[in-house]
C-alpha cells in the first residue's frame, strides 16, 4: 500500500469511527429511560462494585450503568481507540474519571487484559459483531466473580422510523431498505437476532431470566430522533444501495438530503420502533 493510500484508508477509517460514534450517542440518549428500565429490571443482589462494559462504544451502557450504580468503579472496553477517547472525555466533564477506566482490546482476540473480577458483565447490541461468541462467552464466565451477573442486550435488528405509508412516493420504502440490510447481515452477522440462552448455559451460566422491552418513541418535537434516522438510514443507503432499485433508492436519497423539503430531518410523523432482547445469566 502506497503511503497515499495508506493516509487516505486511515482517514476513511478515522469518518467512519465518527459516524458511527454520533449513532451511538444518538442512539444513548433517544433510548436513555428504555436502558435505565432494564438496569432497574435486573436480577442483582445488591449493587454492583466492579462492572465490566465489553464494546463499550462511546459509553452508553458505562454512563446509565453509572447512573444507577454510582458507587461502581466500571471498565470499559473497545476495539476503538476513538471511541474510548470520546468514552473518557465525557467521564471527566461529568466528574466521574475516577469511576471509569477505559481499556482498548479486541474481544476475539485468543487472550484478554486483565479485567478484573467484576459482579457485573454488561454487553449491549455487541455480541452478534463477535467472530467466535462461544469464546467470548466462555472468557466472560471465566472473568466473572462466583455469584455474578452477565448482560447480553440485543436489538432487534435496525430501528425504523418511518410510517408504513411514507414516502408518499414510494410507500414501504423502509421495509425494502430493512430487508436488504437483513440479507446482508445474514452473510457477515450470522449470530444477529440469535437467542443467546443456548449459548450461555452451554458457556456454563444459568440464566436467571429473560426480558423482550418494545421500544416505541414518538419523534415530535424531538430532533434527535430526526438526527438518529437520518444517520441510521444514511449508514443502511451506503451498504444496500447497490440492492436497492433506482426508484427506491432516489427516495431514500430524498430523505437524506438536508436541503430537501422531504427530508428525514424536517418530518414531523418519525418515530422510534424496535425490540430489545435482554438475557440476565448468572455464574453460579
Amino acid at each position: 500500500m502506497t503511503y497515499a493510500n495508506a493516509r487516505h484508508q486511515g482517514h476513511h477509517h478515522h469518518d467512519a469511527d465518527s459516524a458511527q460514534a454520533e449513532i451511538l450517542e444518538l442512539d444513548a440518549e433517544v433510548l436513555a429511560e428504555h436502558t435505565a428500565g432494564i438496569i432497574r429490571w435486573l436480577p442483582l443482589h445488591g449493587d454492583p462494585r466492579q462492572v465490566v462494559d465489553l464494546a463499550a462504544g462511546t459509553g452508553a451502557g458505562t454512563f446509565a450503568l453509572l447512573g444507577q450504580f454510582p458507587e461502581a468503579q466500571v471498565t470499559a472496553v473497545d476495539t476503538s481507540p476513538s471511541h474510548l477517547r470520546r468514552l473518557s472525555e465525557k467521564a471527566c466533564a461529568r466528574g466521574l474519571d475516577g469511576h471509569v477506566r477505559t481499556v482498548l482490546a479486541n474481544l476475539d482476540d485468543a487472550t484478554w487484559p486483565d479485567l478484573g473480577a467484576p459482579d457485573l458483565v454488561w454487553a449491549s447490541g455487541s455480541l452478534h459483531h463477535m467472530v467466535d461468541p462461544g469464546h467470548v462467552l466462555r472468557s466472560v464466565h471465566d472473568l466473572l466473580a462466583p455469584g455474578g451477573l452477565f448482560v447480553v442486550v440485543e436489538m432487534a435488528g435496525l430501528p425504523r422510523f418511518l410510517p408504513g405509508t411514507a414516502p408518499a412516493d414510494r410507500p414501504g420504502l423502509e421495509d425494502r431498505v430493512h430487508a436488504a440490510s437483513d440479507r446482508r447481515h445474514a452473510q457477515h452477522l450470522p449470530h444477529r437476532g440469535a437467542d443467546w440462552g443456548p449459548m450461555l448455559t452451554a458457556a456454563g451460566f444459568v440464566v436467571e431470566d429473560e426480558l423482550i422491552a418494545d421500544v416505541d418513541i414518538k419523534g415530535a418535537g424531538n430532533t434527535a430522533i430526526g438526527q438518529y434516522a437520518f444517520g441510521v438510514l444514511q449508514r443502511a443507503r451506503g451498504a444496500v444501495a447497490a440492492e436497492l432499485d433506482t426508484a427506491d433508492l432516489a427516495a431514500l436519497d430524498r430523505l437524506l438530503d438536508i436541503d430537501s423539503p422531504h427530508s428525514l430531518l424536517r418530518r414531523g410523523d418519525l418515530a422510534v420502533r424496535t425490540k430489545r432482547s435482554v438475557w440476565a445469566a448468572r455464574r453460579t
